[in-house]
């Protein structure tokens, strides 16, 4: 099966356009996969908020109640549950990194077709600069901040890698519902 020019060159072949289409393919990859994990994230984010607020509904009930040992009993387990629906929606928030991660190598395969596909931009120094740092100023981690600027300094994946802490997005004291 022929899937690209590549396989029989004639005079009109060219290795930018495979490029730029082996760049589209990651590109709808990437795009594809975030469509589908959105869907079962906004499912369990609703479960989420639903949880939280039924277990307030609970504690607000039981406090009506009139002091007792079930009470008691009731009130610590409906805290605890709470702590832990609260735990995992912070342990979630992984997700919404990572989706936001995948939207920024998105939109740079986007970008890097587009300069690669203009002979103009293509060999201006000025044009790759302008669009490095367009790439950078959509980082809003530092750790993807960090990442970048290693790599652009010459150092490796690996070192570039180990240089930064992705799960040190936030103080990790808040809590957001994608």
């Amino acid at each position: 099966m022929q899937y690209s020019g590549s396989g029989r060159p004639d005079l009109d072949w060219s290795q930018v356009r495979e490029t730029i289409k082996l760049l589209a393919v990651s590109v709808a990859q990437v795009e594809g996969g975030m469509r589908i994990g959105d869907e079962s994230v906004n499912v369990l984010a609703g479960s989420f908020a639903n949880m939280v607020e039924d277990m307030d509904v609970i504690r607000d009930e039981l406090m009506k109640l009139a002091p007792s040992a079930e009470r008691d009993n009731a009130l610590s387990r409906c805290m605890a549950t709470q702590e832990r629906i609260y735990s995992s929606i912070v342990a979630f928030q992984f997700y919404d990194r990572l989706q936001q991660c995948l939207s920024h190598v998105s939109t740079g395969l986007k970008g890097l077709s587009a300069i690669i596909d203009d002979p103009q931009r293509l060999y201006n120094p000025q044009e790759w600069y302008k669009f490095q740092n367009e790439i950078r100023s959509h980082y809003t981690m530092e750790s993807e901040k960090a990442m970048f600027d290693a790599i652009l300094h010459g150092k490796s994946i690996e070192e570039a890698l180990a240089l930064v802490d992705f799960n040190k997005s936030n103080d990790g004291n808040e809590i957001e519902l994608f």
